[in-house]
């Protein structure tokens, strides 16, 4: 199980670092730009900036080996967007108005355990005692890093938003997950596109200036960088780990916005960085040394995904041609029923 998680757990982080130097860069540009607009032109630069890193690759001859959205899973697709792309940054966005600085960065913590209790509960994700327990090493962690005892701190109806909030990013991740299989790039190109669209008609509804031209590319460069490839990296990860694994390493962002923000604004590092830093890496070790094995069972099943002929579920025949390396195509899985080290990846999001 070491060697299979490593790749999906290094994805996850380097979403993480990639995400977490998103805010104090933003930062940067909060000069010269609204919040309102910078979100959108985010989302709209990840979504516009694969669109043409997709086309150029295209161009190029090269061939995909992911499998296509159809249209069974535009609902999924569609719910991600409202949810986690338009509704909840509008909520978050009103709530911060009358939340202090301190009691939001704490309860923006949840979105792991809200991921957590909605792939348990509604998507019957499995998650034993040495999950829960990374799960809380890591989250414990981001606690210490968000903590500000010099702040203040109080519990309100701006409060409750926060945490809807990350329910709403929780269900985001979900329903995410079971698109997850499909190919990346283009589930964010959608995603970006369609939030940030709606984001910046909104910006216009309500007057909000625009900035010039050189900002707005920056901002669109920053959101393809640290929106778009980061949530590209992000559902590859769920594919082998699934959500509340993934969502849990994701929670390192902060640590990378903290180093960022020391090197950029001199921003001075406590020592409750380092012991998070020491926790984090503790739970990142629990994660990679998991082994799950257990005899299960798989239904019978006909889908699409990227996928090799060398792991024990994909045992199909072509005919008058013989597939090697990834590729996609629609297939059929004969029920089986054997014994292995898994996670809830695209082929084991079974209960127990």
């Amino acid at each position: 199980m070491k060697n299979k998680n490593f790749i999906p757990i290094l994805q996850a982080l380097l979403a993480a670092a990639l995400f977490g130097a998103s805010a104090p860069l933003a930062k940067l540009l909060l000069g010269e730009i609204h919040p309102i607009p910078l979100a959108g032109f985010l989302y709209l630069g990840s979504g516009f900036g694969l669109l043409v890193l997709h086309g150029v690759v295209k161009l190029a001859g090269s061939h995909s080996t992911e499998a296509n959205l159809t249209r069974n899973d535009l609902p999924w697709l569609a719910g991600a967007i409202l949810t986690g792309g338009i509704i909840a940054p509008i909520i978050l966005m009103f709530s911060l108005r009358s939340t202090p600085a301190a009691t939001a960065s704490l309860l923006l913590n949840f979105e792991a355990a809200a991921t957590g209790l909605i792939a348990i509960l509604m998507f019957r994700e499995a998650i034993g005692a040495r999950i829960w327990t990374a799960i809380s090493c890591i989250t414990l962690a981001t606690v210490l890093l968000s903590l500000n005892p010099a702040g203040g701190w109080g519990f309100s109806v701006g409060a409750l938003g926060v945490l809807a909030a990350c329910m709403l990013w929780g269900i985001d991740n979900n329903l995410t997950r079971n698109i997850s299989a499909k190919d990346p790039m283009v589930i964010v190109t959608w995603k970006g596109l369609g939030a940030g669209s709606i984001t910046l008609l909104m910006a216009l509804a309500l007057g909000i200036d625009f900035p010039t031209l050189s900002v707005v590319l920056e901002c669109m460069l920053l959101g393809l960088i640290s929106y778009g490839l980061s949530i590209v990296l992000f559902i590859l990860a769920m594919r082998s780990l699934g959500a509340t694994r993934t969502t849990a390493l994701f929670g390192s962002a902060p640590f990378v916005g903290a180093i960022l923000s020391w090197l950029i604004f001199r921003e001075a590092l406590s020592g409750r960085f380092f012991i998070g830093v020491i926790i984090m890496i503790l739970g990142a070790v629990l994660l990679l040394g998991e082994k799950h094995i257990h005899i299960h069972d798989h239904r019978a099943s006909e889908h699409e995904h990227r996928h090799r002929h060398d792991d024990s579920h994909h045992t199909h025949v072509h005919p008058g041609e013989c597939e090697v390396g990834y590729h996609s195509h629609p297939h059929t899985h004969a029920p089986l029923h054997h014994g292995h080290a898994h996670t809830p990846d695209t082929h084991h999001r079974h209960g127990h």
